[in-house]
């Protein structure tokens, strides 16, 4: 049955007379705000009656929290994270129904994840925006409802731990105990805090790791892991076996790697978490890759190069065939920057195909083949399927040997643009790369148009950057001098409340791109060297890499703590 509108509701219940709605309705093309809340704030009726007019539209009631007790165990089921994220507070608990107050009925997402992360059945009422946050202020504190506060709360279960300790046995069979164990209320909190606040703090990857008198949570944040509390070594099994029931893996093995994918959304952010298993000595260690698609943006304007770059690096994707390399070690921004060139090239009249292990986000308007080796869909495999699919452009995710090198290179002689990426410390060692592979100096030189080679870098936080005298060691170490010191400034962050006392906040690329003129394509015909490449690219315009991290840091984005560690200096 179709909701009654919100407009005609408030009319009907008197907060409005007819003049008012035409109104609310005059004003609502030029904000950026439902309905409700510009009568309210045109001061037609209070926060309470639109309060009153959304329970009637979503057949549900009104309560209000003024003054309400809640019940500690109700609070204990949605920690604070979840209710800061979600805007929401537990009322009541019936049965398998979990009654909660939310200010925004319209958002059924928010009772569809809170169900999955749960488990229990979600009842909505309304409340007003001011009331859930006093609530929230009142009934939650970081003290009080934390990751370390949690983990003494398991430590002291007696009871958890003895199932703990019966399931997680070698040889158990009974794999209903098992997974009651993984479904358990402590259990499913801990690990949607982990979550959580994994996704809140734009971690990319989350390592539980089993040890012989621990258990490991490690979350990694801009390029660095950080270790959270661990939680008691008894739960371990119980934690990888829930991870496992959500990527749909198999409890009962415990000897073999397993790889699997949740499916999540978090806060109106679709996440796709990318699980690895891996049997070790003392258990099984699991590692998931947090995708966030709600927050990569894949813009070129945003990946973070230099404008005389960006215009060059367009300039050659734009061009009919060709390869074009992406290099740089795992987990440098290879495939954002590879996602972003295909998204400014997605348009109706080319057909763009990728083939990829795995594919990591999904574009609209772009075939998108995963790799699967185990049944032979190897990447040369599947690059020569795609070459009879009529492509105008192709994304080959990684060249891992000289058979799809060569399809590649096949791939643009017969005039199709070539996306990939390799593993190599910069630009023109890839030419090396590649010659070492097996692909001949005269097929480099006739289809490899452009290579990027890129870093990621740690921001300073700028809420507590400041000015610092470089160390001797530090300047050794870059190799300046004191007269290119002259006017240069150094900074690093003091380490403040939002970086969580790291002074970093956020990450930021270094590039180096070098397009092949004939200079250089004689110089691969002749089997030149690494340097002697580098030296002509730089001849010819090529900002290194150190030269890109020199930049970061006299205009105070980052240390040259960080561009040392990153870059290598060339020879």
């Amino acid at each position: 049955m179709a909701l009654k509108r919100i407009g005609q509701i408030l009319l009907d219940l008197g907060f409005i007379d007819e003049q008012q709605l035409e109104t609310m309705l005059e004003e609502q093309p030029s904000r950026a705000e439902l309905l409700g809340r510009i009568g309210v704030s045109l001061g037609f009726y209070s926060d309470d009656q639109l309060g009153e007019a959304l329970a009637e539209q979503w057949g549900t009631t009104f309560v209000s929290l003024y003054d309400r007790e809640i019940a500690p165990e109700v609070l204990s089921l949605i920690s604070e994270p979840m209710a800061q994220l979600y805007r929401v507070v537990p009322l009541s608990l019936d049965g398998n129904q979990l009654t909660i107050a939310s200010s925004e009925p319209q958002k059924i997402q928010v009772a569809d994840e809170l169900r999955t992360l749960l488990g229990y059945d979600i009842h909505v009422c309304v409340a007003t925006e001011a009331e859930i946050e006093k609530a929230i202020e009142k009934h939650y504190s970081s003290e009080s409802d934390s990751v370390e506060s949690l983990v003494d709360d398991l430590e002291q279960d007696d009871e958890l731990a003895a199932a703990a300790a019966a399931a997680g046995k070698e040889g158990v069979t009974d794999l209903t105990s098992v997974e009651a164990l993984a479904e358990s209320a402590p259990v499913r909190k801990l690990l949607n805090m982990v979550l959580l606040l994994a996704i809140r703090d734009g971690a990319s990857d989350i390592h539980f790791e089993p040890f012989e008198s621990e258990f490991r949570i490690r979350l990694k944040a801009d390029g660095v892991l950080q270790e959270m509390v661990p939680p008691p070594k008894h739960l371990a099994f119980a934690i990888t076996t829930r991870i496992k029931v959500m990527a749909n893996l198999d409890i009962a093995e415990r000897r073999l790697p397993q790889d699997g994918r949740i499916e999540l959304t978090v806060g109106g952010h679709p996440v796709d978490l990318r699980v690895s298993v891996l049997p070790t000595l003392f258990g099984e260690s699991v590692v998931m890759r947090v995708l966030d698609r709600g927050v990569v943006s894949l813009d070129l304007e945003k990946v973070g190069m230099e404008a005389p770059m960006l215009r060059r690096f367009r300039e050659v994707i734009k061009r009919p065939n060709g390869i074009v390399l992406v290099t740089g070690p795992t987990g440098s921004g290879k495939t954002t920057t590879l996602y972003s060139a295909l998204s400014e090239l997605n348009d109706i009249e080319d057909k763009l195909i990728t083939t990829e292990d795995p594919v990591e986000y999904d574009i609209d308007g772009i075939v998108q083949v995963p790799i699967d080796a185990d049944i032979g869909n190897t990447f040369a495999a599947c690059l020569r399927a795609i070459l009879r699919q009529d492509p105008d452009r192709i994304l080959v995710g990684e060249i891992r040997d000289v058979e799809t090198a060569e399809i590649a290179v096949q791939a643009s002689l017969t005039g199709h643009m070539v996306f990939s990426t390799l593993h190599t410390n910069d630009a023109p060692s890839t030419v090396t790369r590649l010659r070492d592979m097996g692909v001949p100096p005269f097929l480099i030189t006739a289809t490899v148009e452009a290579i990027l080679a890129q870093r990621l870098v740690r921001r300073i936080c700028s809420n507590c950057r400041e000015e610092i005298v470089p160390s001797a060691e530090v300047l050794a170490d870059l190799e300046l001098t004191t007269d290119q010191l002259a006017g240069k400034k150094f900074y690093r962050g003091r380490g403040c409340e939002k970086c969580n006392r790291s002074g970093y906040k956020g990450r930021m690329g270094l590039f180096e791109l070098l397009i092949m003129n004939d200079e250089l394509r004689d110089m691969v015909m002749r089997n030149a060297s690494t340097e002697d490449l580098r030296d002509a690219a730089r001849r010819a315009g090529m900002v290194t890499l150190r030269d890109s991290g020199m930049e970061g840091i006299f205009s105070g984005a980052t240390t040259a703590d960080e561009v040392i560690r990153e870059t290598i200096l060339e020879a």
